[in-house]
């Protein structure tokens, strides 16, 4: 079973991203032929610059790598360094109707909350389905909002089957239901857009400052109090095991303490849990050099896997003459 996922280099991670893609990115190795890169190709479709990307883009590497992308089990790589998948974008292009662009959903989104309207975001899918279908995965793991992009992809690789044979792989999509969407601060999805994060590294004071601002009800200190919707209680239990769960919800159900007592043991857990992943960020982020030659061994097999196929689509559509 090979899966692939793409990661946008978009700055510091929270626990939506960990809980909602990344443990099972990293579970995911255990059993399957993992293929994980850093797209920063999409990510200048949202403005970033040069400096800044570069920055994000080691970033990101240095956070994964910490949260556990593991390189001898994984194949790790930056979009930008496999060269063939804009080669491939721009021939998946001539298979792709622009209805079928202008119904997608993350384009109007983008541009409803102010980002301009240019290419790259327009045809953002596309590129998209080129990052997929070059490496024939049998699984896309996505969130509800990336859906379509893995629908469109399946649609370009149809019509250019239809054109050329059984060429391109026809991917799923697959969505854990349970981790699908993570609380934020105020009860909506997590999301930097909403400003309702709380990021995985860090200082522990400034994690801590996030957490007291989760919004909670007003509930006096000796009455119970509701364990089911409240924001901390559902941030909480992503961290605890059943038996810890149940011990939590005694506390919400017998009184005695405050939403405040409830927040500063959500912090303790919190901190707890990504001990480990710090100090291995810390040896990274020590180590930039290191991660470069990841990154760059990873790119080294993503193009070998990639060129057979590519060969074959040059062929094809008359590019090798």
């Amino acid at each position: 079973m090979r899966l692939l996922t793409g990661i946008q280099p978009s700055g510091d991670l929270h626990i939506g991203n960990y809980f909602g893609s990344i443990k099972q990115m990293v579970e995911a190795q255990k059993n399957s032929e993992t293929f994980a890169f850093i797209a920063n190709y999409h990510a200048m479709s949202s403005g970033n610059g040069g400096e800044r990307l570069a920055k994000l883009t080691m970033q990101a590497a240095t956070d994964f790598l910490a949260l556990g992308i593991d390189p001898t089990k994984s194949i790790f790589w930056v979009q930008s360094d496999v060269k063939e998948v804009l080669e491939l974008y721009w021939i998946l292009s001539g298979f792709t109707p622009m209805g079928l662009l202008e119904r997608a959903h993350s384009y109007k989104d983008k541009t409803a909350k102010g980002i301009a309207a240019n290419h790259s975001l327009f045809s953002y899918p596309v590129l998209m389905a080129a990052d997929i279908l070059l490496f024939s995965p049998d699984t896309v793991p996505v969130g509800k909002d990336q859906i379509q992009h893995v629908e469109i992809a399946r649609d370009i690789a149809i019509k250019f089957n239809n054109e050329y044979g059984d060429v391109l792989k026809i991917p799923e999509f697959k969505i854990q239901e349970e981790v699908a969407t993570v609380p934020g601060t105020d009860g909506q999805k997590m999301s930097k857009s909403y400003g309702n994060t709380v990021n995985i590294f860090g200082e522990e004071k400034t994690q801590l400052k996030t957490i007291k601002k989760i919004i909670t009800q007003n509930v006096a200190m000796e009455d119970s109090k509701e364990y089911e919707g409240c924001n901390v209680y559902n941030m909480a239990k992503l961290f605890l095991s059943d038996k810890e769960l149940l011990e939590l919800q005694e506390r919400y159900k017998r009184g005695g303490e405050g939403h405040g007592h409830f927040k500063l043991y959500l912090a303790d857990v919190m901190w707890e849990y990504f001990g480990e992943f710090r100090e291995k960020r810390n040896y990274f982020e020590a180590n930039q050099n290191e991660v470069r030659a990841i990154l760059d061994e990873g790119a080294k097999k993503a193009k070998e896997i990639a060129l057979p196929l590519m060969e074959k689509i040059r062929s094809l559509t008359g590019i090798r003459y």
